[in-house]
């Protein structure tokens, strides 16, 4: 009689992680008792176009400064090939990296790594040469903005149908909260409402989705300050539905590294991204009909693909009051046809060039690129974002920041990679709040766990 043994895929997966960190632990029994830390001479990260710039980098075992060591590193510019790789000297727990500068505007990344007696080191350090004289590669369509009022006009002609199922559940003392959805011009957009149940009228906040599908909570704690919150889906499926269905969407037609993201690109009547963009314009729709809309408050936020979305929101409907983006996706995306990084989802990078390297695809992006839409946004913005971070680079994140001519301000996190600081999260609560000029002492004190912004 023969036994089998089945493992499921999450098992497999499970498994995998373990025995890499098992390898992982055998290669570097005693890592975290090597410490590196790399530091930039200028604090903020940032330098003037032929400016020298130089590392010093810190190396210590068990608490003291390692006498005599080599460390290699390698420089690229922002999701460039390595241009420079090399090693540098540390004596009595100290080196300096040369760096050199950039006569253009843009970033160079420098990955350090150290290796003594079995124990590793790494550290990343990302560095801005004029970021704010950054432009981006990406240009205008002579139709663009009437391509999008048509759009717009075509949803407007489609009835609104306001959906919202109570969810016992999650709802509280102070607030409501509500699986709802509208129709969109293909389909419907869904997301979580959240309501407060006292009398009177409030300002809106529509949160905008990183990249992926899941389900969706509702932000219960904003809305409990004095906020209607509506966090929204992009896919045109409910998100309440149970994780294992999402998690089937991710490795399937919702993968969000080379799946949705990249749907009918030669052609701009089709494309994954018209019906996305049309959505959050009737997901202002939604919260500009409930009664307890103030009637002039409302604002959208995001990172990632919500911050990208956030810029795409401003820009294209003129409802929006303020912004808050962290760290935009969408942004610049054709910056790989002119040696530099270009923005998430990456469809243009080397890699992808055989599949995507065509006249209609890059033609389509132009009418998508969040960049193009931030050259319309007339109204306050809190941007901010990290220099370290991969996957929506510094680069592209310029490239939409510098073209905004609306009121703004930048809080640039240069350690950060794709995350946003606690402390960021804060102050854009209270700028927000500033803003509207409304909310409390007590609301400005939410917790960064507890906020809106926090949704990924």
């Amino acid at each position: 009689m023969r036994t089998y043994c089945h493992i499921t895929r999450t098992g497999a997966v499970a498994l995998l992680i373990l025995i890499c960190s098992l390898s992982v632990s055998a290669q570097f029994p005693g890592r975290s008792s090597l410490q590196m830390t790399v530091t930039p001479d200028h604090s903020n990260w940032e330098y003037r176009r032929g400016e020298q710039a130089k590392l010093q980098v810190e190396l210590s075992d068990e608490g003291k400064p390692v006498k005599d060591a080599y460390v290699r590193f390698q420089l690229m510019e922002d999701k460039m090939p390595v241009f420079r790789t090399d090693s540098v000297r540390i004596v009595n727990g100290k080196g300096v990296i040369e760096v050199g500068t950039m006569y253009k505007p843009g970033f160079i990344r420098c990955n350090v790594n150290a290796t003594l007696t079995g124990k590793f080191a790494s550290s990343t350090v990302t560095l801005g040469f004029d970021p704010l004289a950054i432009v981006p590669t990406t240009t205008l369509p002579d139709d663009f903005t009437a391509f999008w009022e048509r759009n717009k006009q075509e949803l407007a002609r489609i009835p609104l149908d306001l959906k919202m199922d109570l969810v016992p559940e999650r709802c509280t003392d102070k607030v409501n909260v509500y699986h709802a959805s509208a129709r969109n011009i293909a389909g419907r957009v869904y997301g979580m409402l959240c309501v407060p149940k006292a009398e009177g009228k409030y300002p809106a906040v529509l949160v905008v989705p990183g990249a992926g599908a899941r389900a969706y909570q509702g932000d219960v704690k904003m809305a409990e300050k004095g906020f209607i919150t509506f966090e929204m889906g992009i896919h045109g499926v409910p998100v309440n539905l149970p994780d294992e269905l999402y998690n089937a969407l991710r490795q399937g037609a919702l993968d969000n590294s080379a799946g949705y993201a990249e749907y009918n690109l030669d052609d701009r009547e089709t494309y994954y991204y018209r019906r996305v963009y049309m959505g959050c314009v009737r997901s202002v729709d939604m919260l500009t009909s409930l009664p307890q809309y103030d009637g002039k408050h409302i604002a959208v936020t995001g990172g990632s693909q919500g911050g990208g979305l956030s810029l795409v929101t401003a820009g294209l409907d003129n409802r929006i009051q303020a912004l808050v983006c962290f760290f935009p996706a969408l942004c610049d995306l054709t910056g790989y046809f002119y040696g530099r990084a270009g923005g998430w989802p990456h469809m243009f990078a080397p890699s992808k060039w055989q599949r995507h390297f065509t006249t209609a695809k890059v033609n389509t992006s132009k009418y998508f690129d969040a960049v193009n839409f931030a050259r319309g946004i007339k109204v306050p913005g809190f941007y901010s974002w990290g220099f370290n971070d991969g996957t929506c680079p510094p680069t592209s994140t310029y490239s939409a920041y510098n073209v905004v001519t609306a009121p703004k301000e930048i809080h640039p996190r240069p350690a950060n990679g794709h995350s946003r600081s606690g402390e960021d999260i804060i102050l854009a609560q209270e700028w927000i709040m500033k803003q509207f000029g409304t909310g409390t002492k007590e609301a400005g004190t939410v917790s960064a766990q507890e906020s809106w912004l926090t949704t990924p």
